[in-house]
């Protein structure tokens, strides 16, 4: 796509990681590690070799288990310094070893003499996501907040649909020319996949509010097959995460009310 930056695919494939995590190396001579992924050893030996002795900082998007792990065991091994943030709510998937050396807040830059990379907060996928913006070619790594090729799961309590959406409707602010994204290939016509998702995601919001007002009181077993009868039943149990994410949203927008695990209309 562009030499100023590498892909590395961790052996990590299925259903939650598609054909594995992506692994990122931004530069050439003094490099930026992007998502190290899990720790597996022909793959951080992969990337090693691929670094040649030249990087020089470890970045996390996020914190789940087949992003972060390798970080820690590379850190070591090559006595650099990691950057990342920490979750601010419960999680089932997290990564315990990721302890960041510096923790990156919203606009925070990475400089060097080939390239400067800009930190973007996007909550709503995991509470301390962050997209890194690759300015020099309008390239941005997106971990999961974007994935090529299917929809990214919103798991309360830390996954959040409103601030997913928020954080999508924040990338407009920047000119992306295209996507690295931590599952799948390089991603094409960002300012039209944003719109997309956010599309994808409202029309699923109305149809779980559809299926409310239709049917009344009915709690989150009850909704989830008509809400998804378009996903196959395989997929539901995954659903269900981002199902919850939708209902918890809808309440708080004053769209409906929960009592005793039952949803119907406000």
């Amino acid at each position: 796509m562009n030499e100023l930056i590498k892909k590395i695919t961790a052996p990590n494939g299925g259903v939650f990681t598609g054909n594995g995590t992506n692994t990122y190396l931004i530069g050439k001579d003094n490099i930026t590690l992007i998502d190290p992924g899990p720790n597996i050893s022909e793959h951080i030996e992969r990337i090693l070799k691929e670094g040649r002795g030249k990087i020089k900082r470890i970045l996390v998007t996020h914190t789940h288990t087949d992003h972060s792990p390798a970080a820690l065991p590379i850190s070591k091994e090559l006595n650099i310094p990691m950057y990342g943030r920490l979750v601010d709510r419960d999680s089932d998937w997290e990564d315990e070893t990721f302890k960041p050396h510096t923790v990156l807040s919203h606009g925070d830059e990475i400089s060097t003499d080939e390239y400067s990379i800009e930190v973007i907060h996007t909550p709503g996928h995991a509470s301390n996501h962050l997209c890194f913006y690759l300015k020099e070619i309008g390239c941005l790594l997106t971990g999961d907040h974007i994935m090529d090729g299917s929809t990214v799961v919103i798991a309360p309590p830390d996954g959040n649909m409103t601030e997913y959406i928020d954080s999508l409707k924040l990338l407009n602010n920047y000119n992306i020319n295209f996507f690295a994204p931590g599952h799948g290939n390089f991603m094409e016509e960002p300012n039209k996949t944003i719109k997309s998702i956010i599309r994808h995601r409202l029309s699923r919001e109305s149809k779980v509010l559809r299926c409310i007002e239709k049917n009344q009181d009915m709690n989150i077993e009850d909704l989830l097959p008509l809400v998804y009868d378009d996903v196959p039943e395989m997929l539901h149990p995954i659903a269900k995460m981002s199902l919850l994410a939708h209902l918890i949203k809808l309440d708080d927008d004053g769209k409906i009310k929960s009592k005793k695990n039952l949803y119907s209309p406000s």
